[in-house]
């Protein structure tokens, strides 16, 4: 790469932040037009800014890493974020769980991934808030669906609420699989709604182990709502994005970190 081009590529990449500091997203082909380079050229850029921790990409485009945790986006909207890690850690937090288990599996677009490796279990019976996750397990006759019940937050297809927080007040499980907006590793971990941070808190007082699962882009950041601290957390299924702090930290909360 010449000088001038190296040049214009390191400008372009810091229009494209500035860009998506102010609109909170971005996307390829207007990026194409307004830059006169290839579409291939603005992914190869959104891909190498993901990789410096500057931004998010999701399909079309990319969105302000900041605004993503703050926000409360829709269940369809964040699927598209890092599905592939997703995907990785729901396979490597479903080796966690045992037949015979009784589980609280938390709405997410991480935890539904959990689902689709359990359905060889046997005797297992599941707790879910998350319409897509009993969904997932509808045809699956030998896994036992139980839904607290409450009403319905349409942006995650979770039930919440007074009636959910009875209902669950009332159970005890051997794990319950949470997913989070935020990770911070000072302070604890967190959510963009305070009624499914209230909810959240319930499910981890009634498991004997409380297990996170969160893509690497979730750390470093915090969102609306406080879930829980450190040391209410046993276990962490993460990927490889992890930051070597952000691992040590965690296990010398002596919680156990598996990379997907």
């Amino acid at each position: 790469m010449t000088e001038n081009k190296k040049g214009s590529t390191v400008k372009r990449r810091n229009l494209i932040i500035i860009e998506i500091q102010k609109k909170g997203q971005v996307f390829v082909d207007e990026l194409s037009k307004e830059f006169k380079v290839s579409e291939v050229t603005i992914r190869n850029d959104l891909e190498q800014l993901e990789r410096k921790n500057m931004l998010i990409r999701a399909r079309g485009g990319a969105i302000n890493l900041e605004s993503r945790v703050r926000s409360d986006f829709r269940l369809t909207e964040k699927g598209r974020i890092n599905l592939k890690e997703k995907i990785a850690i729901g396979k490597q937090a479903a080796k966690l769980i045992k037949e015979g288990d009784t589980i609280i599996i938390d709405s997410g677009t991480t935890t539904i991934e959990i689902t689709k490796n359990i359905s060889h279990l046997k005797e297992l019976t599941l707790i879910s808030n998350a319409l897509n996750i009993v969904n997932e397990l509808s045809n699956t006759s030998n896994i036992n669906v139980i839904i607290p019940g409450g009403y319905l937050r349409k942006n995650s297809m979770s039930l919440v609420g007074p009636m959910a927080e009875k209902n669950l007040r009332n159970l005890h499980v051997d794990k319950v699989f949470l997913g989070v907006d935020g990770f911070d590793t000072k302070f604890g971990v967190y959510t963009p709604n305070i009624e499914e941070a209230h909810l959240n808190e319930i499910m981890i007082e009634a498991a004997t182990e409380v297990i996170i699962v969160a893509d690497s882009s979730k750390f470093k950041r915090r969102s609306f709502a406080y879930i829980c601290p450190l040391n209410k957390i046993h276990t962490v299924v993460t990927d490889q994005g992890i930051s070597d702090e952000d691992k040590k930290r965690l296990e010398d909360a002596g919680i156990k970190v598996w990379i997907a």
